[in-house]
């Protein structure tokens, strides 16, 4: 197909999406400075370079030098808790840094796909509907969903002034092959990676709270599709349904009773995102349903689980059984 970049392609849906393009013969490159990525999610076939995307100058000289047809930029800060604590740090990744990126990619005329957030830039307020469209106001309720309705806002502007072309994707909770089972986000995984070790899963709060969680591997597919979309657009991919913590250990079938700790600041009590945008405009929707979705990724962490200096098998592989 053409040239790619893929930033955050160490990482847990990052690696995912570069296996998908690979597949369908792109050539990829993948930009990582690995703070969070591992090496081990790379895939043999595509170009690592180990570079941080808050270096503005390397960064450039990087996509000049590869001049690629598209850019699918997920290099993010995306732990709420550390956003909140660090809000320098955070901004400069996710503002700084995707400043970085457009301009790498207004020299290069690639076009900018882009992982935002949806819960999180939505936030919580009175009036906002549940399942929330694209048309809804965006007032966050943490750094980090404020740094990426900031990044957001730095890609309609370079599409307003320099005519580069953009699409935002904003993501409910992903979740599946290759998230990490001891980092601080990724529920899903925390809890089947406690389960593995033989530890009660911990939940903050009363486990009440609803998010829209959705299948890396039909992410990927989101993200595939919006390779020809229409430029400026804004897409939420979710299931448009809310599911709540207790439901999802009911899902993973949680033999043991969880531990509960006080709820944290930042964290919403409701989330979910309408999808019919993407459903009539892209032609994408959920295939990957929450029952299946937990399976495959109990059973990929498993694998690592047993084998921690394999490579992780991504949501492709899974699907493929």
């Amino acid at each position: 197909m053409g040239v790619v970049v893929v930033t955050g392609g160490a990482g847990f849906i990052g690696s995912n999406l570069a296996d998908a393009l690979l597949a369908d013969g792109d050539q990829v490159h993948i930009v990582d400075n690995l703070s969070t990525g591992n090496r081990k999610k790379l895939p043999a076939a595509a170009t690592f370079h180990e570079l941080d995307i808050c270096d503005g100058d390397a960064l450039g000289a990087l996509v000049e030098s590869i001049r690629p047809a598209m850019i699918f930029h997920l290099a993010a800060q995306a732990d709420v808790r550390r956003a909140i604590e660090q809000p320098d740090f955070d901004a400069a990744v996710n503002v700084i840094g995707t400043i970085n990126v457009l301009e790498a990619a207004r020299r290069t005329d690639s076009r900018v796909l882009f992982s935002s957030t949806g819960g999180a830039a939505y936030g919580e307020y009175a009036g906002l509907p549940i399942p929330t469209p694209e048309t809804a106001d965006a007032r966050p309720m943490s750094q980090y969903g404020m740094s990426k309705l900031a990044g957001e806002g730095y890609l309609q502007l370079y599409h307003r002034l320099y005519g580069l072309e953009i699409v935002i994707l904003r993501l409910g909770n992903v979740y599946g092959p290759r998230q990490d089972p001891h980092g601080e986000a990724g529920v899903v995984s925390i809890f089947a990676g406690r389960l593995l070790d033989g530890v009660a899963p911990r939940i903050f709060g009363d486990g009440t709270q609803t998010r829209d969680y959705v299948f890396v591997g039909d992410v990927v597919r989101a993200f595939l599709a919006a390779r020809t979309a229409g430029t400026g657009e804004i897409f939420n991919i979710g299931w448009g349904k809310e599911v709540s913590v207790l439901d999802l250990l009911e899902g993973l079938e949680c033999p043991m009773a969880p531990e509960f700790a006080p709820a944290r600041v930042g964290e919403l009590q409701r989330s979910a995102l309408a999808n019919e945008r993407a459903r009539q405009t892209l032609g994408w929707q959920p295939r990957v349903g929450l029952s299946d979705g937990l399976r495959l990724t109990h059973q990929a962490i498993a694998v690592t689980h047993r084998d921690p200096d394999a490579r992780p098998p991504g949501a492709l592989e899974m699907l493929a059984k």
